[in-house]
């Protein structure tokens, strides 16, 4: 009996080590609860002047990269975290601004080498475009990271682990599938946001946009309907 209590015993601590995040993301649920609204709405005047815990909690991401031994869901959690914190970061360091895509000059935003993970400078272009779309093979990360402009899926208040991240991703992608402010959706014709053209080829790899969609839409779409894309709107999301 006893041999069978520490086998349970075992077994659970074992599984609590393996579900664990290698970087402990709490510092950046907690910031985002504090400055980030359930509709996601940024006070970035306010978190302007209380940076400290950000400067600290990204400077883990970068000491702390993925390694092997991390399960996909710690690493798409760390990658999706990373992106939201650095866009973030970068917003604030030049707040004021009505955009983003005001920062940077000549250089786009998402192109600027503004940090470093594992001491290697690197841009939010290179962790959406080399590793979350690479890695992962998963649309949802679109709804996942967040390019701090009123068109883009809101940024969520709950920081992702591996423990939740295929929850929040999916909540995510409904709501915004059926947000009207982002996508319009009739049985016979969708207006639906930029983000569904750019990167079309990321939702339609096991079947057409139309299915992606409806495994989201609370209306079903007809296989033949009008399709349209809505303005984008880089106002930030504030």
């Amino acid at each position: 009996m006893k041999s069978l209590i520490f086998s349970f015993f075992l077994f659970a601590f074992t599984f609590n080590i393996a579900s664990a995040d290698p970087v402990d993301h709490a510092t950046w649920d907690a910031m985002l609860k504090k400055y980030v609204t359930a509709k996601g709405n940024v006070n970035y005047k306010a978190w302007q002047k209380d940076t400290t815990d950000l400067v600290a909690y990204l400077k883990t991401i970068s000491d702390n990269p993925p390694q092997s031994s991390w399960t996909p869901n710690q690493k798409k959690a760390y990658w999706m975290n990373a992106y939201n914190a650095f866009t973030v970061r970068l917003v604030l360091a030049r707040y004021p601004v009505k955009s983003i895509k005001d920062i940077g000059g000549i250089v786009s935003p998402w192109k600027l080498k503004f940090f470093t993970i594992a001491g290697k400078k690197t841009d939010l272009d290179y962790i959406e475009h080399s590793v979350l779309r690479v890695e992962f093979n998963d649309p949802r990360i679109h709804v996942g990271i967040n390019c701090a402009s009123y068109s883009c899926p809101r940024l969520s208040n709950i920081a992702f682990t591996a423990d939740n991240v295929e929850a929040e991703l999916e909540k995510l992608m409904k709501e915004f599938v059926n947000d009207p402010t982002k996508n319009k959706i009739t049985a016979e014709k969708i207006e639906i946001s930029e983000i569904f053209n750019w990167f079309e080829k990321d939702f339609t790899k096991n079947g057409s946009l139309i299915d992606f969609l409806n495994k989201y839409s609370n209306v079903k779409i007809n296989a033949g309907a009008k399709k349209s894309h809505m303005k984008y709107n880089w106002n930030l999301n504030q």
